[in-house]
């Protein structure tokens, strides 16, 4: 009875539900309490479940506050998922994660019990996933694990740590609730269950007695992958209710999207060589990371390898290569200070002296323009302190900097063309796709190199696969119908944004606006973000400082309440419309220390929006100051 009634409401969700949780990265940006994101949406999603009429779902679903963060981490239909495979095998929903990758739960498993010095043994019948790479994980990831295949689970020998069994599901099928269900309670000893398919994704299933590993694979979902895309949620709720109807019709275009992706993708950067696709910006960017650090143990042995990161970067950038070197004993993290008092070419050649000194190989990761202070360096100085031949302490010739470009800002700047500023430096170059180049409505990004470094891309290459992170054929989809029209919407959307700062200097001088300068625009730098430190007021640094960071609160909160239909609180940055609101020390800069947080406003502008009002909105503001 309580299958058949599980059944009918996922049914009826799948039919009431509101079309954003298929088409765009965020729901309800207006009901959005960052800490009890999942928990919130399940809790109220229970207890509609609870209430037993699911005949009019579409407003309580509608009202569903945002669950998770874009779609990395986590987004209605990856809950419902996972919540419903917890109910059928009757366990929590924390329990249950569910992964755009096939082998990235298994690897977040294996990242865990490396931190916490535990064996693991994985545990399959048939085969593993295809991109399984055994001898990269060992001698890359530095994973320890030992393999068996067997025939049955029961009577295993006693193991003294993890015991992971991976479940393959054929391609030609989808994952079966009743079979998953009945393996999780038949197998208590069994600390993760992960159920593969090549083309969904997978779902991994933690024991009680394993609880507390869930957050730290939850992170590795929202750091170095994503969460199963919500079109193939939606395929596998389908099949839960043994409905033929996938609701995924995309899918089937995407084979011949691929290829046209990559060229317009070579077309937007000027470059000849290869496109890579991830599922997320941040899953392009692991891949990157563990492909330079692989390249590195091949091509510099016994060398240690520094990554170079900009205290005050994009949070996920700068928690993810600390996370890697947490992994790694040869591999560090070098701070580097790129905004405000800290100029970044200086700061760079200051860092790359003393790793040349050390005799180490360094990876080099920069915003250009910064985030979240909007500066370009001087381009001439960055090629040639990037190209600077340096010695080390005994007279040999350093290894050369390899350049981790991201370009989220202005995607449109041909950097890596031939002849381009940065086509003489070993350089890759990446964009996050939930931006400008899908306008919000997926997270693929995408990465390029200039034509000397080829050899290294074969390497992000190869990685990318074994985390099997690509983008889905539905994200290929969604970039095809964007990818055209991204030149154009980025130039309409540094207009709007550049009247609106203009505004703002007129009505509100004392502020300090942070945007890029008219003479950096000609030069093709028109990126639609600003951020600005608003006038403040105090006897002390510190009523100086709490009133700022008011005024900061009270601007967001008219500009949301008073447009909503427009104005959003998120971080959002390219979408197709709207104007998005944050505070990067509370947002973007989660987990950046302290100390290198910017407690001020950014503010991203898209182009279609309506400009005028918000401008009569801002008056508002400053008038009531």
């Amino acid at each position: 009875m309580e299958e058949n009634r599980l059944k009918n409401f996922i049914v009826a969700v799948l039919d009431q539900m509101p079309a954003g949780w298929l088409s765009i990265t965020t729901h309800r940006l207006d009901i959005y309490n960052e800490e009890l994101a999942k928990v919130e949406f399940l809790d109220q999603l229970e207890a509609i479940y609870q209430n037993g009429d699911f005949s009019d779902l579409g407003t309580d679903l509608y009202n569903l506050p945002t669950a998770y963060d874009y779609i990395r981490l986590g987004h209605p239909l990856s809950c419902v998922l996972e919540w419903v495979v917890a109910k059928s095998c009757q366990i929590g929903h924390e329990n249950v994660i569910s992964f755009s990758s096939e082998t990235i739960a298994l690897m977040a498993i294996l990242r865990k019990n490396l931190l916490d010095g535990t064996k693991t043994r994985i545990l399959y019948q048939d085969a593993l996933p295809d991109a399984f790479d055994a001898d990269i994980l060992r001698s890359v990831y530095g994973y320890d694990f030992e393999l068996n295949q067997i025939e049955s689970i029961t009577d295993l020998p006693a193991f003294s740590g993890s015991t992971v069994r991976v479940t393959e599901i054929h391609s030609d099928k989808s994952f079966d609730l009743d079979t998953i269900s009945n393996q999780v309670r038949t197998a208590s000893d069994v600390g993760f269950q992960i159920y593969t398919h090549a083309t969904l994704g997978s779902l991994l299933v933690i024991s009680d007695n394993n609880s507390d590993s869930i957050s730290d694979i939850q992170h590795v979902r929202r750091r170095e992958t994503i969460a199963m895309t919500p079109a193939d949620c939606q395929t596998v709720l389908h099949t839960f209710t043994r409905s033929d109807e996938s609701g995924n019709e995309n899918n089937n275009q995407a084979g011949s999207q691929k290829s046209n992706v990559h060229d317009l993708v070579r077309e937007v950067t000027q470059t000849d060589g290869k496109v890579l696709v991830g599922s997320s910006g941040l899953s392009i960017q692991y891949a990157i990371l563990m492909g330079l650090i692989d390249y590195a143990y091949e091509n510099h042995q016994d060398k240690a390898i520094k990554i170079i990161v900009p205290t005050n970067c994009y949070g996920g950038t700068n928690d993810q290569a600390r996370r890697v070197a947490a992994c790694l004993p040869n591999v560090d993290i070098v701070d580097l200070a790129v905004d405000g008092e800290s100029e970044m070419v200086q700061s760079m050649e200051t860092v790359l002296a003393k790793i040349a000194d050390q005799d180490a190989v360094p990876l080099l990761i920069a915003e250009i323009p910064t985030n979240p202070r909007v500066e370009v360096p001087d381009l001439v100085k960055l090629k040639d302190t990037l190209s600077k031949v340096r010695m080390t302490k005994s007279g040999e010739k350093a290894v050369d900097p390899v350049f981790i470009l991201d370009q989220t800002f202005c995607p449109n700047i041909t950097f890596l063309a031939e002849g381009g500023i940065l086509s003489s430096v070993r350089t890759i170059a990446f964009a996050s796709g939930s931006k400008f180049p899908s306008g919000g409505r997926c997270t693929a990004g995408y990465c390029v190199g200039n034509q000397i470094s080829a050899d290294l891309m074969d390497k992000v290459d190869h990685h990318l696969t074994l985390c099997d992170n690509e983008a889905t054929d539905l994200q290929y989809t969604v970039l095809a119908e964007q990818l055209p029209s991204m030149i154009q919407r980025i130039a309409d959307a540094y207009q709007n944004t550049r009247d609106f700062v203009t505004y703002i200097d007129a009505v509100l001088p004392n502020a300090k606006i942070n945007f890029v300068s008219e003479e950096l625009a000609v030069e093709g730098f028109t990126p639609s973000v600003f951020s600005m430190d608003l006038p403040t007021k105090g006897n002390t640094d510190a009523e100086r400082e709490s009133y700022k960071r008011q005024l900061n609160l009270k601007l967001i909160n008219m500009m949301i309440t008073k447009i909503p239909d427009q104005s959003k609180f998120c971080v959002s940055y390219g979408q197709l419309k709207g104007c998005y609101w944050t505070i990067p020390a509370t947002s973007t800069q989660g987990t950046t220390k302290e100390g290198d947080k910017d407690y001020i406003v950014r503010a991203s502008l898209s182009p279609d929006m309506d400009l005028e009002l918000h401008k009569r909105v801002f008056l508002d503001f400053v008038e009531g100051i």
